[in-house]
């Protein structure tokens, strides 16, 4: 722990932390408030407290959580509620096989912290500024400090807000809606990361996929969303039209 907090230290003294922690501050509200609404979740749904406290820091992944939640509460074997948490956090394989020429010069310690701290949403800041791994040692550190700021702010808005909704979640009305909410706040920071039109293509397909999908068990639609974005969007990008310096 004395090393992490010796390494963080030389990171969050760089001008690039401040600049993540501030990016990700301007998309964080719809991801706090999804943290909201899954932290009520977590407690209507039977948890306890101690329970739905323990699940939002160790798992730290809202759509699992809500996918596991009710095969929890129904006494659901371990292999099916793993396997879906598996098939729903599946895109984070994908993540983890682009982050490695970022992180690999790092100790096994700390690839596993920025490991559990990264999300979809720093992942897609990080890699729209960062399009490709440097070979300076100066770089590198401006890269590991926007990516820990944006990471830690994620963190701490996503635990505080989920914090929250479990400490209130007896007192918040289910009629507010905080499902609907969090669905459209992410909805809205998903809308404003469609800053190309390969990006664009992408997200109507996984969008239409989990739609056509949706009867599959375990959450499967998701994956068959995923598998046909990437698929289609590996054909077409050879041959898409790009800008020059752009990124699909």
């Amino acid at each position: 722990m004395r090393g992490l907090l010796a390494g963080a230290r030389s990171w969050w003294q760089h001008p690039a932390f401040a600049r993540g922690l501030r990016e990700m501050a301007s998309v964080s509200p719809g991801l706090a408030a999804w943290g909201l609404m899954t932290g009520v979740a977590m407690v209507k749904s039977g948890m306890s407290t101690f329970e739905a406290v323990a699940m939002s820091l160790l798992v730290f992944a809202g759509s699992s959580q809500l996918a596991a939640m009710p095969l929890i509460t129904a006494g659901a074997p371990m292999w099916v509620i793993l396997a879906t948490a598996f098939c729903v956090n599946l895109r984070f394989v994908v993540f983890s096989a682009h982050m490695r020429p970022y992180l690999v010069h790092l100790p096994l310690r700390w690839r596993l912290f920025q490991g559990y701290l990264t999300t979809d949403l720093s992942y897609v800041l990080f890699t729209r500024h960062y399009h490709h791994p440097s070979e300076h040692v100066a770089e590198r550190r401006e890269q590991l400090a926007y990516l820990s700021g944006g990471s830690l702010f994620n963190w701490l808005s996503w635990q505080g807000a989920s914090l929250i909704g479990i400490a209130l979640a007896n007192v918040i009305p289910t009629h507010w809606g905080l499902a609907f909410a969090g669905i459209l706040a992410l909805l809205g920071i998903g809308c404003s990361l469609a800053s190309s039109h390969l990006r664009r293509v992408a997200a109507g397909v996984a969008g239409m996929a989990a739609v056509v999908a949706y009867a599959l068990p375990l959450k499967l639609n998701i994956v068959v969303a995923i598998a046909s974005a990437v698929a289609l969007c590996l054909i077409l990008e050879e041959s898409w039209p790009k800008k020059p310096g752009a990124v699909a």
